[in-house]
């Protein structure tokens, strides 16, 4: 079974493209024996019994994937033929989701808005919001770091030639310094110094050069060498990143090999597992492979995903598994807004952080990518220093330092659990940081009114509402409920001057509008020729 992993790197694709959500004819099969050669038994009876080959054995769990003629089987009827299979699951595929002060003197520091954002423009010219970053100057006072701390990079491989990663490299010294071709370790694998290449056929399978780009971008924004006058700076200064490479040159990796990779950096004493990929359906084999990382006292980050879409009511995998030390990540802009591309969700994606325009190293120099991709490695970042200053927290413990730590974000209210980002000072300090000021679910102040459109509303409608509060300065609606057509079907806010405050569109219920300076704001919705939804409710306003 080959499910497929992508990269959560933001990539415009053809909406007319499909890729497969399954290597097809690849099968990942469970069994419920635990002993090796019964493996091997049960495997070949499968392979006498449906012509499939027997593509790899994982005997560590209990896992062998066949390989068939490209037909579909019915997992249900072949299951109950078979009480020796515990699970069985298509190979699924999963790709990128590419998408007091204290500074390093890295030459490139101005250009990492999610370290330190003055306002600076982003790559695109963007200006950014000053103090829109993840506190890290602030936190480079208290923690920079330690080679204690292993990161696992899951990815496409990390360049270790790299001048900004090499230093900062986990390295097995076991095999570094044993004989050339020997398991000097015992741990399975034959001169695994750097980590290991699961992409099924790789030529190499000990070198997990990346090949691809974003395993290094990647680890750039975890550990850049700090403060030694080259480059660029990682969250952490220090760390030892594991380079884990499953996702292929095109981006893109199977269930197999994410299984693997995952397992290694348990067995390999990873603390943090990072992982910017996604895709794929529910898979129980890989739900099991995570919650060995969290009984290893491990956190796993994920990318929550680049399909603008809601995880509540959208299945996201893995960061949609429910595993106490799965913590899932939405990405920001500059501005602090959510990103177009980032996946949300007020109950399963937990904390924002900078993904929009991220400079960091890839196979030569550097660039800047965006994704949920380039989120996450903000927060392992932030992992690894938390777990150096607290070196005897659990991953579940390290999760919850992270999110409770989570810097006010009134963008993210309601998009992520936490409506907040990232502040890694804040978590070194285990403090709260102080509401956001400008966001309406803290004024005090409010009124009840009602104002709602039909339910569900007319095509080629436009309606207008002047709605004025007189003691006010700033004002902000409170849609209770509100479901439109995403795109299509409009909510326009004007202030006193005919200013365009905020366009609104989608579903946004339980949700305040952006303030609006005065007493004043008109409202004005629009629709077009076709699909009728909901509409919205308006049950009161907030002011100051």
């Amino acid at each position: 079974m080959r499910i497929f992993f992508f990269l959560l790197l933001s990539i415009a694709v053809s909406a007319s493209e499909t890729k497969p959500t399954s290597v097809p004819g690849e099968y990942v099969v469970k069994f419920k024996t635990s002993n090796k050669s019964s493996l091997s038994l049960m495997a070949n009876q499968i392979k006498e019994q449906t012509g499939m080959e027997v593509k790899t054995l994982i005997p560590s769990m209990n896992v062998s994937v066949f390989k068939g003629n490209g037909e579909k089987l019915n997992i249900a009827s072949f299951k109950k033929m078979n009480p020796n299979i515990e699970i069985i699951e298509p190979n699924f595929i999963y790709s990128i989701n590419q998408v007091t002060t204290t500074k390093p003197n890295d030459p490139s520091l101005s250009k990492l808005w999610g370290m330190l954002n003055i306002g600076q423009p982003d790559s695109t010219g963007q200006v950014g919001v000053p103090g829109m970053d993840i506190n890290a100057t602030k936190a480079w006072s208290v923690q920079t770091g330690s080679a204690d701390v292993i990161v696992a990079v899951i990815d496409t491989g990390v360049n270790y030639k790299s001048k900004d990663l090499a230093g900062n490299m986990w390295m097995n010294q076991a095999e570094k310094n044993g004989k050339k071709g020997v398991d000097d370790d015992n741990n399975g694998f034959v001169d695994d110094i750097y980590g290991w290449n699961f992409v099924p056929g790789a030529k190499n399978p000990s070198d997990p050069l990346d090949d691809q780009g974003h395993g290094s971008h990647c680890s750039g924004t975890i550990g850049a060498t700090g403060n030694d006058k080259y480059g660029i700076v990682g969250v952490a200064w220090k760390t030892k990143i594991m380079a884990l490479k499953f996702l292929g040159a095109d981006g893109s990796g199977s269930l197999d090999a994410a299984l693997q990779a995952i397992d290694y950096a348990t067995k390999n004493g990873a603390k943090v597992l990072s992982n910017s990929w996604g895709g794929g359906e529910y898979s129980e084999i890989l739900k099991e492979a995570i919650e060995r990382t969290n009984k290893a006292g491990a956190i796993f980050v994920a990318a929550a995903g680049n399909n603008s879409s809601n995880n509540d009511k959208e299945e996201n995998y893995p960061a949609n598994y429910d595993v106490p030390n799965v913590l899932s990540v939405a990405a920001i802009d500059n501005k602090g807004q959510l990103a177009s591309f980032s996946n949300y969700g007020k109950n399963k994606v937990h904390i924002g952080a900078p993904g929009v325009n991220i400079y960091s190293t890839i196979l030569k120099g550097y660039d800047s990518w965006s994704g949920t991709s380039m989120a996450t490695p903000h927060v392992s970042g932030a992992a690894v220093l938390v777990a150096s200053q607290y070196p005897t927290m659990t991953g579940v413990q390290i999760k919850e330092t992270l999110l409770n730590a989570a810097k006010p974000n009134k963008a993210l209210r309601n998009k992520v659990s936490t409506a907040g980002n990232l502040d890694v000072y804040a978590a070194l300090m285990q403090t709260k940081v102080e509401p956001d000021p400008e966001d309406p679910y803290n004024w005090t102040s409010k009124v009840e009114y009602q104002l709602s459109t039909e339910h569900p509303y007319k095509p080629e409608q436009k309606s207008t509402w002047e709605i004025n509060v007189p003691s006010a300065n700033k004002i902000a609606l409170y849609f209770e409920k509100m479901d439109v057509e995403f795109k299509y079907d409009t909510i326009k806010l004007y202030d006193s001057t005919g200013k365009l405050v905020q366009i609104i569109t989608g579903d946004a219920g339980d949700a305040y509008s952006e303030p609006i300076t005065g007493n004043y704001v008109k409202v004005v919705f629009e629709t077009d020729t076709s699909v009728e939804k909901y509409g919205f409710d308006i049950t009161k306003i907030n002011y100051k």
